[in-house]
């Protein structure tokens, strides 16, 4: 039995909002009031405030039939901001496609260590970012390093793309360069800072993932290895050629990984070993610094 009641030809804007809730409370949707907002509200070209404005007001059925499209994706598990085709990340919009990671709050913890450990921001500094993706990382530490410039490297032809039309787009297309490669070899030049985001989910673990995370973002961004260490073994090994002398790496991690991390930065020599946990208190960011 459905708990959605039946809409009439042409509903209330409240009436189809309230349906729209109940196929996604139906659903398991862990939020569904704020889910089925936003995708009405994008579907309609509505701001929250218009749709208060307007709630008593008569939709038509093709207006109706762009809303229930959007929360048909939604109850299939796809992540709003797929759907949406971005995501915000250190209050910057981003445009995501298939190949892709969809960018996680957790990941701001990346950049809060980065900017923590720069005394002076107005640098001519240079960043690497491996497994760039959306190039979220890269582009977020440039809106605060006014003279900074960087290049993000990813696997995925379609990655590249999305992350080299994002920078030109939020402004950085000067300062931000992005390439295909096999995480740093090939690369000649070296970096003041070198931060990644790698796959880091062990692979037996990956299809007990929220049905959110396993169905729409690529494989190749979340399968590191048996033991979820194998991006973290490869890029360690080529941090001496990547980095400057003292310059600093700073990984994303998963939960329970960030003494396995560390381990491999002090086996390699690195030196001021550290972490910074996120706004769950789970060690999140795994930083060291390359011994001069």
């Amino acid at each position: 039995m459905t708990g959605a009641a039946p809409l009439t030809e042409t509903p209330l804007l409240r009436e189809v909002l309230r349906h729209a809730e109940a196929l996604l409370r139906e659903a398991c949707v862990d939020t569904p009031e704020l889910d089925a907002r936003i995708l009405m509200g994008a579907s309609l070209g509505m701001t929250r405030e218009h749709m208060l404005i307007h709630a008593t007001a008569r939709l038509n059925q093709a207006q109706v039939g762009r809303v229930l499209g959007f929360i048909a994706r939604r109850v299939d598990r796809e992540p709003v901001s797929r759907i949406l085709g971005r995501r915000e990340f250190w209050s910057l919009d981003f445009h995501l496609s298939p190949a892709t990671l969809d960018p996680r709050p957790d990941s701001e913890t990346l950049i809060d260590e980065a900017l923590a450990g720069i005394p002076d921001r107005k640098a001519p500094l240079t960043v690497l970012d491996l497994g760039t993706g959306t190039g979220c990382l890269l582009l977020a530490l440039l809106s605060e390093l006014p003279n900074a410039a960087g290049t993000g490297i990813d696997r995925s032809e379609e990655a590249v793309a999305t992350a080299t039309a994002n920078a030109r787009r939020l402004g950085f297309g000067q300062r931000a360069r992005f390439a295909v490669g096999d995480w740093g070899d090939g690369l000649s030049e070296r970096f003041d800072l070198v931060i990644s985001n790698p796959p880091y989910i062990p692979e037996a673990e990956i299809e007990t993932l929220a049905p959110e995370v396993v169905r729409f973002d690529p494989v190749a961004a979340l399968a590191g290895g048996p033991d979820g260490l194998n991006a973290y073994r490869t890029i360690v090994a080529q941090l001496p050629n990547l980095l400057k002398s003292n310059g600093k790496v700073i990984f994303e991690v998963g939960a329970g990984q960030a003494a396995d991390v560390a381990r491999l930065l002090v086996t390699a020599g690195f030196s001021g070993i550290g972490t910074r946990c996120d706004l769950g208190r789970v060690e999140r960011a795994v930083f060291g610094h390359l011994s001069g």
